[in-house]
């Protein structure tokens, strides 16, 4: 047995390669923040600099909410053609409304359209506190709308586009009925058309060429 296993002293000690340099772990190397993004990275989003910052956004100076959206085919040579239509209302909540109509093949972009049309076309409405000055009644195609003034506390009572349109236009308190028709485009007109005719003691006075 003796014979079999060589001696360990009689053996030469083999040198030992020297892997240390190969094997040792080399220090990180700090990154740079990246200027495009800010003093403090590009994981800087909250801060100024970064792309999360939206706190310095102005707000919209108008509101707009979308009465109807209805689709419309024409009829051509090769078949129907299909676009869509949009009534939306705009507004500032301080007196100032718009209604517009928008047409096109897409319905972003027919509601693009009517936004447009409805700043173009916007109107300032007499309010007293938060209510109309007087009793109005006026029609529109088939539609007849009713406006009355409420007292604090009441809300708006009106539904379909004579809810948003008020809303928009800044009242908070009132009485309205609808009549006849119930299109949301007369009813939109109608609605207009009321806002339209109000009018305050004062324009009243300068109308009758009397003092107050």
């Amino acid at each position: 047995m003796s014979d079999q296993t060589p001696s360990v002293e009689g053996q030469e000690k083999q040198p030992v390669q020297e892997t240390v340099d190969k094997t040792a772990v080399k220090p990180a190397k700090q990154e740079k923040p990246d200027q495009r993004h800010g003093r403090h990275g590009r994981f800087d989003r909250g801060r100024r600099g970064g792309r999360g910052d939206r706190g310095d956004r102005p707000e919209k100076e108008f509101a707009d909410k979308t009465i109807s959206i209805k689709r419309v085919a024409k009829v051509v040579k090769g078949g129907k053609r299909f676009s869509f239509s949009a009534l939306v209302a705009v507004g500032d909540g301080k007196g100032k409304v718009g209604v517009g109509l928008g047409k096109a093949r897409e319905i972003p972009d027919a509601v693009r359209k009517a936004i447009d049309h409805a700043r173009k076309n916007m109107l300032i409405v007499p309010l007293i506190g938060t209510t109309v000055p007087h009793e109005v009644s006026t029609r529109f195609g088939a539609s007849k709308i009713i406006l009355k003034p409420a007292s604090p506390g009441t809300g708006v009572i009106a539904g379909g586009a004579v809810r948003v349109i008020l809303e928009l236009a800044g009242v908070k308190d009132i009485l309205t009925k609808s009549l006849k028709s119930s299109n949301p485009h007369n009813l939109a007109k109608a609605t207009m058309c009321a806002l339209m005719s109000l009018k305050t003691i004062e324009k009243v006075a300068e109308i009758r060429e009397k003092k107050m």
